[in-house]
């Protein structure tokens, strides 16, 4: 679960992270009340879970309240990259001096909490990796030493950050770090973590992701459901209980198991295609589960191909074959299906779809020549026809 940026703020300040005084506002005249209260100078903020707001004309500083009227009208409304302003953010401005990065995540490949720290904050943390990676100190956190204020302190002192910062920022990152360990978070970032004019060091902005699967340890979670910008096709996914992220690319994915998902959309992109979706169906390939998972990718208008893998250990190829097929008679798909079956009856599989083999549904020994049909498929754009027992 995405939290917006004044969601986020709220949730840093219950674990005492200094934020700036702020109020949230869903129409000009609720604005100008909230910078009333606050205080002149405000900075008006526009509420989307996207990046680049700044440049977008999202962000404004308002001396007073006809600028505060201003602003409030032009963003709400306005479409930052797809996403319309619907709430704003009423801040009360800071006297910036210097503006560093924190955050914390899990690197799963260590099996450790990963902290990363920067003195270039304020631009976005990829283009720091990628121009000069050596501005990032990381250091691993073993969940069972936790982090010392000693600790994050030398983690500023390795980022550089300036000396009137290093003590407020560790305080911060020890704060920062509990957010993310007893807040049940899968990411924390401030960006940009500020040093004030008078050597305060406070969270400018908040990124927020929740792990979802800890909901049932947070009720006052609760709030936080229905405000937050929901694919449609992952609501769709969710109401069948399927385990599914969307992305932008142009074959589906199907698989059963979350590594054998990784490794298709890994291979999908090796040989040159760009994948649509995460989806892991586990071990239940029968054709309930299966046409719930053709429909939700059904109903991505950017998909020109699916791609189903399955590896039958448990279960059975020959029973995912039959469930495919009469999940086929149930859904009317407009893109062609390459198949690939291996494991256990993998043999009997690919004999009971050569059956029904065709243009339209494809099958193939393994999951590399399976990625390099499918990836073929979606760019001669041929899913514009019915697919399925119905077509």
């Amino acid at each position: 679960m995405d939290l917006f940026e004044y969601q986020g703020k709220q949730y840093f300040a219950r674990y005492g992270i200094p934020i700036s005084p702020g109020e949230v506002a869903d129409t000009v005249e609720e604005a100008v009340a909230a910078a009333e209260r606050i205080g002149y100078p405000v900075v008006v903020k526009a509420q989307v879970q996207v990046g680049g707001r700044g440049k977008a004309g999202g962000v404004k500083l308002a001396a007073d309240r006809a600028e505060v009227e201003l602003h409030a009208g032009s963003i709400l409304g306005l479409d930052i990259k797809g996403h319309v302003v619907r709430r704003l953010w009423i801040e009360r401005a800071t006297d910036i001096e210097k503006e560093y990065y924190a955050s914390f995540t899990l690197d799963r490949a260590a099996k450790l909490h990963l902290a990363m720290v920067s003195a270039r904050g304020g631009v976005d943390i990829e283009q720091v990796a990628e121009e000069a990676p050596e501005a990032i100190a990381r250091r691993h956190v073993n969940p069972l030493d936790g982090l010392s204020l000693a600790d994050a302190r030398a983690l500023a002192e390795e980022a550089g950050l300036d000396v009137e910062a290093l003590d407020g920022a560790a305080e911060v990152l020890v704060s920062l770090y509990r957010c993310y360990v007893e807040g049940d978070a899968d990411l924390v970032e401030i960006n940009p973590l500020v040093l004030t004019a008078d050597h305060r060091v406070h969270a400018l902005d908040a990124k927020v992701t929740l792990d979802d699967d800890a909901a049932f340890r947070h009720p006052e979670w609760q709030e936080f459901e229905g405000t937050g910008e929901i694919d449609e096709r992952e609501r769709r996914a969710k109401e069948r209980g399927l385990n599914y992220i969307g992305l932008d690319g142009t074959v589906g994915i199907i698989a059963n198991g979350a590594g054998l998902a990784m490794s298709t959309l890994d291979v999908v992109n090796q040989v040159g295609g760009s994948a649509a979706n995460f989806l892991d169906i586990g071990g239940g390939a029968n054709a309930d589960v299966m046409a719930a998972a053709l429909e939700v990718i059904n109903s991505d208008a950017k998909v020109k191909a699916i791609l189903v893998n399955i590896f039958g250990g448990i279960v059975r190829c020959d029973e995912v074959a039959r469930g495919i097929l009469t999940a086929l008679d149930r859904v009317e798909l407009s893109s062609p299906i390459v198949l690939r079956l291996d494991g256990t009856n993998a043999k009997e599989a690919r004999e009971i779809i050569a059956g029904r083999s065709s243009d339209k549904i494809i099958s193939e020994p393994t999951m590399l020549s399976a990625a390099r049909r499918a990836v073929e498929v979606a760019g001669a754009g041929l899913g514009t026809e019915t697919v399925g027992g119905r077509s």
